[in-house]
């Protein structure tokens, strides 16, 4: 008889049953039970591991559901014949899990985290969106239980749109808007909805990472188009020969810098010009803290040449995965036409909790609330970097967002910078990886976050970086 390690089961117990089935299977696998082998029967087993017979019958159950044994009538129990014996130890599965598990046990500590996607977690109404939610459960139980909408729920689209038309200028309906997991999803469906047929898309250089990698795994020919002071190169998209371009122009990523008015007017004429397609993702629109933001490109477009994206992972919450997207109408009869069977992605419970919060003016409140606190932490961050590092460093897109860029005034690389940050228990993060072509000559910038830290913190984690830059 194989051998399991006897164990006292009063009652028959679910986890029991596992580990017992778990084991059988595992030494079937391994080859140590051989195929062919006659099992015990279930009272036998049961009498030897002094557990019920019910637990071993439940297990004897799963493997026969499985295949790894067979039940031959009147005869017994008998492990399936197998035309080769499989390893365990040795497989691909085994060895990814292994690997994860090793990543995980080298993670690092840090004091400090620079993450520019981090937010400011305690400004988040966690007990007013605790109480909508329940009203949400007590007073439409039955439609919450519910599959959703698949562009999303109608109420909540109705209160982006009229948000988007007061804060942005975006004009559309909600029947233009989807709802969809992230910004990532959504471009993921737009690719799809553009048509994957190896045509060349124009990008930012440097840009979003996330956004070329979906471009590139969908086979677009992406095509970098470098920056100028107020945005995109617009002779250099010209001469790129595309006719869909992706922007970032409330508040560029990672540089910063906002595309002015007149760049705008031009971009959307080149767009006529041209049969082409602006992609308008909406980056840090909400964080604009000295002056007004410029309103969206799509609020200009009277041609339907531009999709506008949007998110409320920065602004309320990140792990509620909620993002938007305003189709034109030529992409939305097509939406509509090809893709309205896609089942909605986003959790049906926080849609309808986040149309009471905007309908009952909470989102504006919280807008307000958040945009005072990222605006001190934002001058903060400003103040104690010239004040401490002064000339040694160049700061990069300070007028808004969530995040700036610090160019270091000496001869070190980013790697250097970032594991000198690494060793005081600081982390920092790379600009290299959104350049289309990273040029190992290009001087060191280090992008800085600041939302998810206190004051105290900016101001004792940037006291570290000079440390480590300059004063070792």
């Amino acid at each position: 008889m194989f051998e399991i390690t006897p164990y006292i089961d009063e009652k028959v117990n679910e986890a029991k049953y596992v580990q017992i089935y778990r084991y059988i299977k595992t030494e079937i696998m391994k080859g140590n039970i051989p195929s062919g082998t006659r099992l015990p029967s279930i009272r036998k087993l049961a009498a030897y591991l002094h557990v019920g017979r019910n637990t071993i019958e439940l297990a004897y159950q799963q493997l026969l559901a499985e295949g790894y044994v067979e039940n031959r009538s009147r005869v017994g129990v008998f492990v399936t014949e197998f035309e080769k014996e499989v390893s365990m130890s040795g497989s691909p599965l085994f060895s990814i899990r292994q690997e994860s598990i090793n990543v995980t046990q080298r993670h690092t500590e840090y004091l400090y985290d620079f993450r520019h996607g981090n937010i400011d977690q305690k400004s988040f109404p966690l007990s007013l969106w605790r109480t909508l939610s329940n009203e949400i459960f007590r007073t439409k139980q039955t439609e919450v239980l519910q599959y959703g909408e698949q562009q999303g729920e109608l109420e909540l689209r109705r209160e982006i749109a009229h948000y988007l038309y007061q804060s942005r200028g975006v004009s559309c309906s909600a029947e233009q808007i989807i709802i969809g997991a992230g910004i990532q999803q959504l471009l993921i469906l737009l690719s799809q909805l553009i048509g994957i047929d190896g045509q060349a898309i124009a990008m930012e250089n440097p840009g979003y990472d996330g956004a070329r990698a979906i471009f590139n795994n969908h086979r677009f020919q992406v095509q970098p188009i470098p920056l100028e002071q107020d945005g995109i190169h617009l002779q250099k998209l010209k001469q790129s020969k595309a006719r869909i371009v992706y922007v970032t122009p409330s508040h560029q990523f990672p540089c910063g810098m906002v595309m002015s008015i007149s760049k705008r007017m031009q971009i959307l004429q080149w767009a006529e010009e041209h049969d082409g397609m602006i992609i308008e993702d909406d980056y840090d629109g909400e964080f604009k803290y000295y002056t007004k933001p410029i309103p969206a490109l799509q609020g200009l477009d009277s041609n339907g040449r531009v999709v506008y994206l949007g998110t409320f992972s920065k602004s309320l919450l990140p792990s509620i995965r909620l993002s938007y997207m305003v189709l034109p109408p030529r992409l939305l009869e097509r939406y509509q036409s090809d893709f309205a069977i896609y089942e909605q992605p986003v959790s049906k419970i926080h849609q309808m909790t986040l149309e009471l919060f905007m309908r009952n003016g909470y989102w504006e409140r919280h807008l307000r609330k958040v945009r005072k606190i990222y605006q001190k932490k934002h001058a903060i961050l400003l103040s104690t970097i010239e004040n401490i590092m002064g000339d040694r460093v160049r700061i990069i897109g300070k007028n808004s967002g969530l995040h700036i860029l610090v160019e270091i005034q000496r001869s070190i690389t980013e790697e250097q910078l970032i594991e000198a940050a690494k060793h005081i228990g600081v982390k920092v993060y790379p600009t290299s990886k959104y350049w289309i072509h990273p040029d190992k000559s290009r001087k060191s910038i280090i992008l800085l976050g600041f939302g998810g830290l206190t004051e105290e913190e900016i101001v004792k984690g940037i006291t570290l970086l000079n440390q480590a830059w300059f004063l070792q």
